[in-house]
């Protein structure tokens, strides 16, 4: 303990000399320590035993510690986080195991898409054609009708006029002879005229 000077020479003796055991005022130390024993207690021999007690039970404490408290943590730590990763690997692989099938899947949907399309384009051009072959087979028919039909007209338009021919020549030479000799001829003789006017035509 400190002692100050005041308390110091309170204390004192009178003849100045300080008795066995008091402490001196400067230093605090006891009387008679400062020469000889003032060794470290860590290199004290006399100490060696406790220390290595005490070495032996903070070393076995701080090893319980390690063993049953930190150690299990971390162990607990990483193997929770092994665990995760293992299911992350998993799940990926999962992922991407249905990433290629969904790729195959749309891979051959599109291959029959093709295909199915190239069908429909085929039936749809052989359609297109037979379509197109019936409408020039009907419109060949109908015209071939009109043309049957107008070639019908056209004798029969052809018949009558050859008809009115004679009918015409018959009444022209009339009115000819009429005018050249001014007598009318019979019907018989001009008629006998045209048919022999055909016959050398």
């Amino acid at each position: 303990m400190f002692v100050t000077p005041a308390y110091a020479q309170e204390k004192a003796p009178a003849h100045g000399a300080a008795p066995a055991g008091e402490v001196h005022t400067e230093t605090g130390v006891a009387h008679g320590a400062e020469h000889g024993g003032g060794v470290f207690p860590p290199f004290d021999q006399s100490t060696y035993a406790s220390q290595l007690l005490w070495l032996v039970i903070t070393f076995g404490f701080f090893y319980l510690i390690m063993k049953n408290v930190i150690v299990p943590r971390v162990g607990g730590i990483l193997e929770h986080r092994h665990d995760r990763i293992a299911q992350d690997l998993d799940e990926a692989s999962r992922l991407k195991a249905e990433a290629d099938a969904a790729v195959a899947t749309y891979e051959k949907e599109l291959a029959e898409a093709r295909s199915k399309a190239g069908s429909i384009a085929e039936a749809a051009r052989e359609s297109a054609k037979a379509k197109a072959a019936a409408d020039r087979a009907a419109i060949e028919s109908e015209l071939s009708e009109k043309l049957s039909a107008a070639e019908a007209r056209i004798a029969d338009i052809k018949a009558k006029a050859f008809a009115e021919v004679g009918t015409i020549a018959e009444e022209t030479a009339s009115a000819i002879v009429d005018r050249l000799i001014g007598a009318k001829a019979t019907a018989d003789d001009i008629r006998a005229a045209v048919s022999a006017a055909k016959v050398e035509g």
